[in-house]
């Protein structure tokens, strides 16, 4: 059987408990060294061997998945954060499919979570913000048109955007041409969980100048949006005392 393991956001103990059963049980593990946390390999067994997906080529990967399937072992492919995120498993999927192999996925801990845990930060405050925009600069991988960094600010809710880091001075462009003010706060998260977490609260303006003041060029996620500066919000009223649910009545005031 082929499975699909989200690594996490960096810190081996962010893997699910599913994803680390399956690590363990592996006789192939297929991960991407990249930016997969190497410590997550000792969850496999003495045996098991084990790909580092940086190095290979998508028809390498299928390779070593379809002759492990067909000698009847257990694959893990090891993929950063959540697989559905910008994980390029669809192709891998797809090859399977045409190829009649089973598969599972197990999903993992994104990036954009990971960050938030780190600063106890929530993306949906009452009056502030109810949608959480996950996107990306466009690079060698384009971004189709109506999902442009200027669409998406328009709706000035939280936003959360991956592989950008190198092109902070046109993401705050962008970001300003949208619609939000210079002076709205943002994050740059570098290597969320991972020993070297740094976080560093800024401006929309000063997303480069803050990188730069800091030796941050790759490996970071943007956090933009007013619920980071977690104030000016009305309180859930799933918890109000006038208000009823199916397991509490309202109280009377």
């Amino acid at each position: 059987m082929i499975h699909f393991v989200g690594a996490g956001c960096g810190a081996p103990d962010l893997i699910t408990v599913r994803g680390m059963h399956l690590l363990e049980k592996a006789d192939v593990i297929i991960y991407a060294g990249s930016l997969v946390n190497p410590k997550l390999l000792d969850y496999a067994k003495a045996d098991c061997q084990v790909y580092n997906s940086a190095v290979m080529t998508l028809e390498e990967v299928l390779a070593v998945m379809v002759e492990a399937e067909q000698e009847g072992k257990d694959v893990v492919r090891l993929h950063t954060g959540e697989p559905s995120i910008y994980g390029a498993v669809q192709e891998q999927m797809q090859e399977l499919d045409a190829r009649k192999l089973a598969y599972d996925s197990t999903p993992g801990v994104s990036a954009c979570f990971g960050a938030a845990a780190a600063m106890n930060l929530e993306y949906t405050l009452p009056d502030i913000s109810q949608s959480l925009i996950i996107t990306r600069m466009e690079g060698r991988t384009a971004v189709p048109e109506k999902e442009s960094i200027e669409a998406f600010a328009a709706h000035q809710c939280s936003m959360a955007i991956y592989l950008s880091t190198g092109m902070l001075e046109k993401l705050s462009e962008r970001l300003i041409k949208g619609g939000y003010s210079k002076d709205t706060t943002a994050a740059l998260a570098y290597k969320v969980s991972w020993p070297e977490e740094e976080i560093y609260i800024c401006t929309v303006e000063t997303l480069a100048q803050t990188a730069a003041e800091h030796g941050i060029t790759k490996t970071a996620l943007v956090l933009v949006g007013d619920v980071i500066n977690k104030s000016g919000y009305s309180k859930s009223r799933l918890y109000a005392e006038d208000f009823s649910t199916e397991f509490r009545a309202a109280k009377n005031s």
